[in-house]
């Protein structure tokens, strides 16, 4: 079997890894792998910020606390003052969590044997609906369940004008649920998937190109190269999708709980 051959048989069983499959359970009724991955970032996420919670002092001693302090800030600032405004800090907690388990899902799928949770949609799907259900209710909780309702369309229309409108943007509201869950499991699914295929061609061509003659050789190393810059790649984007799914949060409740 030559190489391209080779390829495109591991590619088809990588493909295969991707579909959920019960790992806890049987009878069709279980936890699949991306459950139990959940699972493990959850715990990793909960560890990580208790520990930081009981080690904060005014002045940080440890790299890792300080580091998972210019974390909270960094979501506190930017995402919770620079986009909500005034009455953040109530929503902080909230934003933190999402981007703190949403960036260290991201991160374990990078290492070899583990998977991303984000990179099954029912899980993106879950934190779309917490989301979607926090940034209502405290549009609800801001402007009152009728109130809230009207403020879907936006004041000073002329009153013919208002049902259409109010259509149209709730329309765009409930989109807000679909985009959030999609663009989140797209991006990690495709990137995993790339990468993966990179790793692959990378292993084939190194087993077939040290034996053999140079040019193949040199076709090996350049494929390890492209696998490095892919996988530096996917770490930026492990990094951008939890924030750009954390400031889309942000700037919905922003949206919710302002007065248009």
């Amino acid at each position: 079997m030559d190489a391209l051959e080779q390829l495109s048989h591991h590619a088809a069983e990588l493909k295969d890894s991707f579909d959920p499959s019960i790992v806890f359970g049987g009878g069709g009724i279980g936890m699949t792998q991306y459950m139990f991955w959940m699972v493990i970032c959850w715990i990793i996420t909960a560890t990580v910020v208790l520990t930081v919670a009981r080690k904060l002092t005014l002045v940080p001693k440890s790299k890792f606390v300080n580091t998972v302090e210019y974390g909270y800030q960094f979501v506190s600032n930017d995402m919770g003052e620079g986009i909500i405004g005034h009455g953040y800090k109530k929503h902080v907690p909230f934003l933190a969590t999402l981007f703190f388990f949403i960036l260290i899902s991201n991160f374990v799928g990078l290492i070899p044997g583990c998977m991303t949770p984000t990179g099954t949609i029912s899980v993106t799907w879950a934190l779309a609906t917490i989301s979607f259900v926090y940034f209502n209710w405290c549009g609800i909780k801001a402007h009152g369940g009728l109130g809230y309702i009207k403020a879907i369309a936006p004041s000073g229309l002329p009153a013919p004008m208002v049902p259409v409108i109010w259509f149209f943007e709730f329309i765009s509201l409930v989109l807000r649920w679909l985009t959030l869950a999609v663009r989140l499991y797209g991006n990690m699914f495709a990137g995993h998937m790339v990468l993966g295929i990179f790793a692959l061609a990378t292993s084939i061509f190194i087993s077939c190109g040290i034996p053999a003659a140079m040019p193949l050789a040199a076709t090996s190393v350049a494929w390890f190269a492209l696998l490095l810059v892919m996988y530096a790649l996917e770490c930026l984007v492990a990094f951008i999708q939890a924030y750009v799914f954390t400031v889309l949060s942000a700037v919905y409740i922003q949206g919710a709980t302002s007065s248009h």
